[in-house]
């Protein structure tokens, strides 16, 4: 059985009068994330773990930020494609494993509701989703609230169909 490993990591500024779309949910907030998608930094990570776990790249590789077609796509768009195309070259999702960098808001709230999200577009079962979030304590662009950082980490073995 061959496993294969893959991190991404994503980062937006967060700025007063856009929406913050995290996990592949619109969450509650005076700030939202800015990009040329809807800046949804968690699946972005998620996008780039994936396709460096099947050695395909990163997500500007498909979804380049000069071009118009992708101007405000939701994300969960993205991560639907990724799947399609780590999946057509034979792997499947063991799990992923997460963690989203803000002060706020807190989203242990929101974080169940993102797992499905994101086990939907994958489609797998939700166990195999997991989603973290911790702050920086104040410090850095994060701690000062002028943006928000992912990491995520995934696990896709080769199922030699």
């Amino acid at each position: 059985m061959e496993l294969r490993v893959g991190f991404g990591f994503d980062v937006h500024k967060l700025e007063v009068g856009h929406q913050f779309w995290l996990g592949g949910i619109l969450v509650p907030h005076n700030k939202g994330a800015t990009g040329h998608s809807d800046a949804d930094v968690l699946i972005h990570a998620i996008c780039d773990a994936l396709l460096g776990a099947a050695n395909m790249g990163d997500i500007g590789k498909y979804f380049p930020d000069n071009d118009i077609k992708f101007k405000g796509i939701d994300s969960k768009i993205l991560l639907t494609n990724v799947r399609d195309i780590v999946f057509n070259k034979g792997y499947e999702l063991c799990n992923i494993d997460s963690t989203i960098c803000l002060e706020t808001p807190k989203i242990s709230n929101y974080t169940s509701e993102m797992s499905a999200t994101i086990a939907n577009c994958m489609q797998v079962e939700k166990d195999l989703i997991s989603i973290k979030a911790t702050t920086t304590e104040k410090l850095s662009f994060v701690g000062r609230e002028e943006g928000v950082s992912a990491y995520a980490t995934v696990l896709i073995r080769k199922t030699y169909k």
